[in-house]
């Protein structure tokens, strides 16, 4: 094993297996799992079980999570297997009933935003189907964080210090997740949760049954039912993940996966077939001309989201044509590159601050993990039940409440699902296991690391370094590594500038060099993941 140094960040190459996750922590759950023997879906779940743990405004056991598993040895070659974990709204919950409350709108930290858990489920099914150890067994690194301890890391201090607020309105949040119920914990400071690992050692014992029925479900749903909410047992105990077939399209040779609707992944796709018709590599990869043909084709791409994208059951999502070759010369050919678009019937996005985890594993056999997990908002509603500890997502909050909207709140419908693993085939093998958080800025993280590897020729390190902007709401919002003279060409080109006030997500991958028979991971300095390799 040997590392390649890059400024400020580094590469890790290795022969056997290698983790690139959001927190070092887990990332070291990861290795120490492959180095026991366990594969890469084993080594996945162990690690995002501990993010749990040490990084809980960005994820937990009350989110869900989406998976994209490519065997080392399957039949056809080339197959990608997906996994949908997100959860469903209570069957009481009707947009009749939000409305007659005066509701115009589900809020971030309303009691009707928590759509059923779907992660715990996710977790077992991939065990099942893919994994090599008990799930009991891949638990106890996050058991013994929970009980024991662990230090609080600079980044998590400030999204804890951030949502205080958020934490302090919910009391039993604010007794379990802030110390002595009145302040976020500090870098440095060491933090436990004894409720969060009675309920992981509950999932040990009695596997997803451990969550969704039993004293952990009765807790959950009777302080929802106490707030309002319409959530019922048997929402609990018949949540489901399911196995659902990805779908791709190829880009300079290189085929992308990702999970169908109801997840937002079509838009990654959509996105790389705009820009297949540009030849970006002529451009500078942080210039004028490569940032506005980007946020241009961002603005396309999420417009159709915001029309087609939602749950397939309850609504008529039409993929063939969003995936065509025609739908994306149609879009293309609204791209001006000497200036911007007028303003779009919809805004791109209104997704800043969303947080998630994502943890890319490759094992020893090959086999590659593209694994996702989230609360949605940062601590999601702050809601959480007296006895579990367990932070519910706000992933509801995405539901509209028009009922011509494809995405309008219905009993049982799944919301649009902005977390979105990605995985990268090439010559029928798995190529690049990769993600980019950040909400709705996933979509345009992907296509910007991918085109810097591929358009660019960045290693992939540099590809996840590279400085990023996000085209939402009607702006450009820059991160601070975009030169002053580029945000000056992109307004002359017609786009109002913005500087984001946090970094635009967080990203890990993994490449497969097969030509060298080595693992090439890199992870985000946004975050406080880091790549290892053994």
């Amino acid at each position: 094993m040997r590392d390649l140094h890059l400024p400020g960040r580094s590469v890790v190459m290795g022969r056997h297996g290698a983790a690139a996750t959001s927190h070092f922590l887990s990332t070291l759950t990861a290795i120490e799992i492959l180095r026991r023997g366990g594969n890469a879906a084993d080594a996945a779940i162990a690690a995002c079980a501990v993010q749990c743990v040490v990084e809980p405004g960005s994820t937990g056991i009350g989110g869900d999570n989406f998976v994209l598993f490519a065997p080392a040895r399957s039949d056809p070659a080339g197959k990608v297997y997906g996994l949908n974990g997100s959860g469903r709204a209570p069957r009481g919950l009707t947009t009749e009933h939000l409305l007659k409350q005066g509701l115009k709108e589900i809020g971030l930290t309303s009691v009707h935003a928590v759509t059923i858990p779907g992660a715990v489920d996710a977790w077992s099914k991939l065990n099942r189907r893919f994994g090599s150890m008990p799930l009991a067994e891949l638990l106890q690194p996050a058991i013994r964080y929970a009980e024991e301890g662990f230090i609080v890391t600079e980044r998590v201090a400030t999204d804890w210090h951030r949502n205080e607020d958020k934490l302090k309105a919910d009391a039993n949040s604010a007794r379990m997740w802030l110390k002595e119920g009145s302040r976020s914990l500090r870098d440095g400071e060491i933090f436990r949760q004894p409720e969060h690992a009675k309920v992981f050692r509950e999932i040990a014992a009695k596997g997803r049954d451990g969550f969704y029925t039993g004293w952990v479900a009765e807790d959950i749903v009777a302080y929802l039912r106490s707030l309002g909410g319409l959530h019922a047992l048997e929402d609990f105990a018949t949540q489901e993940a399911f196995w659902v077939e990805p779908i791709s399209t190829t880009y300079r040779g290189i085929e992308l996966f990702e999970i169908p609707p109801s997840g937002v992944g079509i838009t990654t796709l959509l996105m790389l077939n705009i820009l297949s018709g540009f030849d970006l590599s002529k451009y500078d990869p942080v210039g004028v001309e490569r940032f506005h043909i980007e946020a241009e084709a961002t603005r396309l791409a999420f417009e159709a989201r915001e029309k087609y994208v939602a749950d397939p059951v309850f609504a008529d999502v039409p993929v063939q044509k969003l995936l065509s070759a025609g739908f994306a010369d149609e879009l293309r050919g609204r791209i001006d590159v000497k200036k911007a678009m007028p303003a779009l019937c919809a805004a791109a996005g209104t997704t800043t601050h969303r947080d998630t985890v994502y943890i890319s594993v490759v094992d020893e056999e090959g086999n590659a993990c593209s694994f996702i997990n989230s609360l949605f908002w940062s601590y999601g509603t702050g809601l959480s039940s007296p006895k579990t500890g367990v932070l519910l997502q706000n992933r509801g909050t995405g539901f509209s409440l028009d009922a011509e909207h494809p995405n309008c709140v219905a009993p049982q419908k799944r919301p649009l699902h902005t977390i979105i693993p990605a995985m990268a085939m090439k010559d029928s093998k798995p190529w690049l296991c990769f993600g980019v958080m950040g909400g709705g800025f996933q979509p345009v993280g992907q296509s910007h690391v991918l085109t810097n590897i591929l358009d660019f020729g960045m290693n992939v390190q540099e590809a996840i370094d590279c400085a990023r902007g996000f085209h939402q709401m009607g702006r450009f919002e820059a991160e601070r590594g975009i030169r002053e003279d580029v945000l000056r060409g992109l307004a002359a080109l017609g786009h109002e500038i913005k500087m984001a006030e946090m970094p635009h997500g967080g990203g890990q991958a993994i490449m497969i060099d097969a030509a060298n028979g080595v693992l090439r991971a890199g992870s985000d300095a946004r975050k406080d993941g880091c790549a290892l390799a053994y």
